[in-house]
């Protein structure tokens, strides 16, 4: 792809991101996605961005729900080295074990080829972690001082291990399929993002060629730093706005739907099908990433849309996000919400008349401590903020408030939030038919959010109240109207 290709944007090419999950079943992605029948034939002029297998990132760095330490986490606790060195082993046997499900049945020759390939890489890692070690016993060098750029490095391989794969088993099927690797593995310079991304697509004929690029790239700075494990959708959206992409479309192991299946049932939840950006951002506030909300930006402000599709029903055209779409009724599109949320409630009569300063105190803690705010509330004398973070952190952003204003009583809380999200929610009655849909099923509203640009309404609640109102608010405001295959079809 040449750079006049890359800034024209008629090109008539998608760029499709697969997630972890779908990665783990490639003969299912193989068939559904790269040489799905309903191609005919047509399967080139289509730009892949793959995310590592299932499990293999959390291995890498930790587990990103349970903070379960992986190799990069061992390492950098420095407590007993042994441990990330039996991790790294540990690793090694997951990875052959992929290598050998996915090119056993193609000879031995392409397995031995699989697994040369990421022991280089592998081997090259274990060795700057070894190094780095032995460095830092000495006290002229700090452990912290590399933190970041190992973290990359580590967090690079689970990507560059399944982008190799992928393209080598899409040549094995009679694809010409190219890997294209984004990691600086070799660079000898650091290079900003979208200069690395131009440079590894020039020569690209997207006619005749089918790149599988890696789900994270190199770049001056570290991609991590900024957007940690929601790189490979940063990645995926420069590459589309870079090439001038008509849609950039994600592959999950399921669709983006009106509320989660495993809570209300998977027969009650109803695919979205249309919605904008602004929903998008709700979503990522609560922690439901459709999209990470920087990823989400280049898109929309280059107007690509952004299709959410289902892995495992390529027939279904999945849920179309767009930059000006607004539904042509009014209607819920999604119940979600999010759990382990910490309300600080900030109570001062001396506040009254210098909210501002206290405010402005408040926030700066927040931030001091890296907590992501979800929501807050206020009053003459209190301030409450909704915070998603852990408990250490929080019982330090009180303490904090604690020494700043030594008069004031701060309240820490652990509750729930449930919103209703729609791009259009001006529907009359709402509030009330929702708060009696909660009190119907025995929920107690601890406090209650929405915004005069109506597209979402929020319920803050007592954490264990979370799956019950879901159902519950689900059940009023979704399942009553028998939306079919999708909410709006795409």
């Amino acid at each position: 792809m040449t750079s006049a290709d890359a800034s024209n944007p008629h090109n008539g090419h998608t760029v499709e991101k697969i997630g972890g999950t779908s990665m783990s079943q490639f003969e299912a992605v193989r068939k559904n996605i790269f040489m799905n029948p309903t191609l005919k034939q047509q399967y080139y002029r289509r730009i892949f961005v793959v995310s590592a297998y299932s499990g293999i990132t959390n291995m890498l760095l930790e587990h990103k729900k349970s903070g379960q330490p992986g190799i990069y986490a061992l390492f950098s606790d420095a407590e007993e080295q042994q441990s990330w060195r039996d991790a790294f082993v540990e690793l090694k046997n997951r990875i052959h074990e992929i290598n050998k499900e996915l090119f056993e049945q193609h000879g031995e020759n392409e397995l031995t080829a699989a697994n040369e390939f990421i022991e280089s890489r592998l081997n090259d890692a274990y060795k700057v972690l070894e190094d780095v070690s032995s460095l830092c016993q000495h006290g002229h060098f700090a452990l912290t001082d590399y933190l970041q750029t190992l973290r990359e490095m580590l967090a690079s391989i689970g990507e560059i291990h399944s982008a190799w794969n992928t393209a080598r088993l899409l040549q094995l099927h009679g694809l010409n399929a190219c890997f294209v690797d984004l990691s600086g593995w070799a660079n000898s310079k650091h290079v900003s993002l979208d200069e690395n991304i131009q440079r590894a697509f020039e020569g690209i004929d997207l006619t005749t060629q089918l790149p599988v690029a890696t789900g994270y790239s190199h770049c001056e700075g570290g991609l991590m730093a900024i957007f940690d494990r929601g790189y490979s959708e940063m990645i995926f959206s420069r590459i589309a706005v870079l090439t001038g992409a008509t849609e950039a479309i994600i592959h999950k192991e399921f669709h983006l739907s009106s509320a989660d299946p495993g809570i209300v049932g998977a027969n009650k939840a109803v695919p979205i099908g249309r919605t904008n950006y602004d929903v998008a951002d709700q979503l990522a506030n609560l922690g439901m990433e459709a999209i990470h909300p920087r990823a989400a930006k280049g898109l929309r402000q280059n107007n690509i849309h952004l299709r959410v599709k289902n892995t495992f029903e390529p027939e279904h055209n999945g849920t179309l996000i767009t930059r000006d779409y607004v539904s042509d009724s009014p209607c819920v599109e999604i119940i979600a919400g999010r759990m382990g949320v910490y309300a600080i409630e900030l109570f001062d009569q001396e506040m009254v008349g210098d909210l501002s300063n206290y405010e402005e105190e408040f926030l700066r803690q927040i931030t001091r401590f890296k907590a992501q705010v979800i929501n807050k509330d206020l009053n003459a004398n209190t301030i409450t903020h909704y915070l998603s973070a852990n408990l250490k952190t929080v019982k330090r952003i009180q303490a904090a408030l604690a020494e700043l204003f030594p008069g004031a009583e701060i309240n820490v809380r652990k509750v729930c939030i449930v919103s209703a999200i729609g791009s259009d929610l001006k529907i009359p009655g709402m509030l009330a038919r929702t708060a009696q849909a909660l009190a119907d099923a025995g929920v107690d509203i601890l406090g209650v959010h929405q915004c005069m640009r109506q597209v979402d309404m929020q319920f803050v609640l007592d954490e264990e109240d979370y799956n019950t109102a879901v159902k519950a608010m689900h059940s009023q405001l979704v399942e009553v109207y028998n939306h079919g295959r999708a909410i709006k079809l795409a």
